[in-house]
């Protein structure tokens, strides 16, 4: 059986979509299955060791350039990988229109289907107008679970029940000479940046979590996406003894930095997700976003705390922190 999987973005998202993988190979033992993603995350899916193909999908840049004839050329070349096997199941798990549009450029094979999300969960972004593209769409309760509801989309489909815990199955990043910056004692990492202002914690909190972690000798390190994260990081570290502010990571830098963390905090954020997919010891905050859609409830050794409008105080992390270290 051929499977294309297509989540493109964004690196939350991607990570959430993995336990897909192993469900279909757990009841379909020899599936292929390949996935489509925007190229910046090919890295990380390739950790995945039941995915077959990674098809790169680089809208984001050919939208930048759409007139060009290396642009129109790249659009080409995806276009005809999507066609090179003939698919018995294509699934569109984001619910989107541009990520419909590519589950119709692959080709079925005779009995092939397209499925996708038959309706929006609370507080996504899906589009009803992908449902045009599928041969068969699937409910999903309004609050399910980032992670379930992919899952359950393709159990549907499939015809297995979920009767197992969310698996990412995930292999440590490929080895290679360790990087200056990555501490060869136990490190803790504060994943503090995130796009909206409003899902980040307070600053004299992690101030006062770091003091907690240098009285145990543990490094904290603050990595950053973006110039004003750069700032932030740096603004964070003159006021903790035991912190340092990483360089600009590469992907599979930021995915190694939470694979051997030996504690992982961190807000509502693509990487902090990364984190508990590798079941690291993660402490999980949530301030103004939802718990239920995206806490991570598959390990123990994954602590869930906050909620939209109710911040984790500097005692729940502290709770926390005993429990895990």
């Amino acid at each position: 059986m051929n499977i294309l999987l297509v989540r493109v973005s964004s690196l939350g998202d991607v990570v959430h979509n993995m336990p897909i993988v192993a469900d279909i190979l757990r009841h379909v033992p020899d599936a292929r299955i390949d996935w489509v993603v925007e190229e910046g995350y090919t890295a990380l899916v390739r950790l995945n060791p039941g995915v077959h193909r990674v098809i790169p999908f680089a809208l984001r840049r050919w939208r930048k350039s759409l007139a060009s004839a290396a642009t129109r050329a790249e659009m080409g070349a995806f276009r005809r990988s999507l066609r090179e096997v003939e698919y018995d199941f294509v699934f569109d798990t984001q619910g989107l229109l541009k990520t419909a549009a590519v589950m119709r450029l692959a080709l079925l094979a005779p009995a092939g289907q397209r499925v996708g999300l038959a309706n929006a969960t609370e507080g996504s972004g899906y589009e009803a107008i992908s449902r045009i593209f599928h041969t068969f769409s699937v409910p999903v309760g309004v609050r399910t679970h980032a992670v379930e509801r992919g899952r359950v989309v393709v159990a549907t489909a499939l015809g297995y029940a979920l009767d197992t815990p969310a698996d990412f199955n995930l292999s440590a990043p490929p080895a290679g000479p360790r990087p200056d910056w990555l501490p060869m004692q136990p490190y803790a990492v504060f994943f503090h940046a995130t796009a909206r202002a409003a899902k980040q914690w307070q600053v004299a909190h992690w101030i006062t979590i770091a003091a907690d972690l240098a009285a145990r000798g543990i490094p904290v390190l603050l990595p950053w996406g973006s110039p004003s994260e750069k700032i932030a990081a740096g603004q964070l570290a003159a006021q903790m003894p035991n912190a340092q502010v990483l360089p600009k990571l590469s992907m599979m830098d930021a995915v190694l930095l939470a694979h051997d963390a030996a504690l992982a905090i961190g807000v509502d954020t693509g990487l902090t997700h990364i984190a508990a997919a590798f079941n690291r010891p993660t402490i999980e905050l949530y301030i103004d976003s939802p718990r239920w859609k995206t806490e991570g409830n598959w390990s123990p050794d994954i602590i869930n705390l906050g909620d939209e409008g109710q911040s984790p105080t500097v005692d729940d992390v502290r709770r926390a922190m005993a429990a895990l270290l």
